[in-house]
């Protein structure tokens, strides 16, 4: 876990750095709310694209080719940035480190499941979510306050830091098994076949990952949402530096937490009041932006809005994902672990580029109204009762 936790950390701060600060960049070279709203979107397009070929680059090149090189197509892009800040160039970077993430993100979830056994996966999964979660809450407030103080290329030195995770990588590949072939059986990290039966097919396998990620899709577009433009709905410089470290404080504890109420009870009694607390978090996030956002009450409840949409993107984090790997066989973690982050990335990319679109055509709290709207959709599919478990 070590290991895993060091590439996890470095790789993140890549990720986290940049989020709210490429799009500003962009914004400082003439683009619109539209054109800032692209920067994030182009990134988890390819970010989806790549992730639903990692199951398969994990069998042919095997996890050190594969992790390092998500980790180089993730670090080194970030210092193309000081090129220029024209729209164009920027879109570039942000798909090749779309890339780069989509790779980091499949083999860091699969190490997981990999390394732990199924009764204690919760907590893992909550110390894994926790490792994601902390250069967020340092990084992603700090990145714009970084680069309006100190300037831009600070940011993007610092979003260069996945390529000093390549020697965690080296480290952690050691540890994990061999990618199951089909026609031979699993083999577990010391090179012995794995007695797991497995009649499950991908298909199947496919069928059951679907609820869970259409309920992370709903809360991830959320949080791209906040996470992208929290700078850009207010002029009050404090207020969204205070609101982009509240949702990564409270999304870190919360999926942090949720690990253990997972393993002891299960994750579906949670999922639908956190699915509930996004539409709320939400709407009361539009209220604000919609009046005055210069007083000081304005303020507190832009954070405090931010704090609750950051509970349960957290959290949901968390139980979507146990619940990922609760309905497949060992044989399916990578195709989890690949569908999961598809729905993770899918969500944040579609909140970035749906509420950067209505907010140039309308305004930041109809976009966010909208985005709230998408969430409530997914209530049903959270009250769904799970019929299927491999746990």
């Amino acid at each position: 876990m070590p290991a895993l936790i060091a590439f996890t950390l470095t790789g993140f701060a890549g990720y986290g750095t940049l989020l709210p600060t490429a799009p500003l960049w962009a914004v400082e070279g003439g683009a619109t709310a539209a054109g800032a709203g692209l920067v994030n979107g182009v990134l988890l397009l390819f970010t989806v694209l790549t992730q639903l070929f990692v199951p398969g680059m994990l069998r042919r090149f095997g996890w050190a080719r594969v992790m390092g090189a998500g980790m180089v197509f993730m670090g080194l892009p970030a210092l193309g940035h000081v090129v220029s800040n024209d729209l164009g160039p920027i879109l570039l970077l942000s798909a090749v480190r779309g890339v780069g993430f989509g790779i980091l993100t499949v083999t860091g979830s699969a190490a997981v499941a990999e390394l732990v056994d199924p009764a204690r996966r919760g907590a893992a999964i909550g110390a894994y979510g926790l490792a994601v979660a902390l250069p967020n809450l340092v990084l992603l407030p700090l990145g714009p306050w970084i680069a309006q103080t100190w300037g831009f290329g600070w940011v993007f030195a610092i979003a260069a830091l996945p390529v000093a995770g390549l020697p965690a990588v080296v480290r952690l590949a050691r540890h994990l098994p061999e990618p199951p072939v089909k026609g031979r059986p699993m083999l577990d990290a010391t090179g012995a076949a794995s007695d797991e039966a497995d009649d499950m097919g991908a298909g199947r396998a496919g069928v059951l990952l679907l609820r869970p990620t259409v309920l992370l899709l709903g809360v991830t577009l959320c949080g791209g949402a906040l996470t992208t433009f929290a700078p850009q709905m207010t002029d009050n410089t404090v207020a969204s530096t205070l609101a982009l470290f509240a949702i990564g404080a409270t999304a870190a504890l919360a999926r942090w937490g949720a690990g253990g109420l997972a393993d002891r009870f299960g994750a579906h009694p949670f999922i639908w009041p956190l699915t509930l607390l996004t539409v709320l978090g939400m709407l009361l996030c539009a209220w604000v932006v919609s009046g005055d956002g210069s007083s000081r009450w304005a303020a507190a409840g832009f954070v405090a809005a931010a704090a609750l949409v950051g509970i349960s993107y957290g959290a949901l984090q968390n139980l979507t994902l146990v619940l990922a790997f609760s309905v497949v066989t060992r044989r399916h973690t990578q195709l989890a672990s690949a569908v999961w982050n598809v729905g993770f990335d899918a969500g944040t990319g579609l909140g970035s580029v749906l509420v950067g679109l209505l907010a140039a055509g309308y305004d930041f709290s109809t976009a966010l109204v909208a985005a709230a709207a998408v969430s409530a959709l997914t209530i049903p599919v959270a009250l769904v009762r799970p019929t299927h478990s491999r746990r």
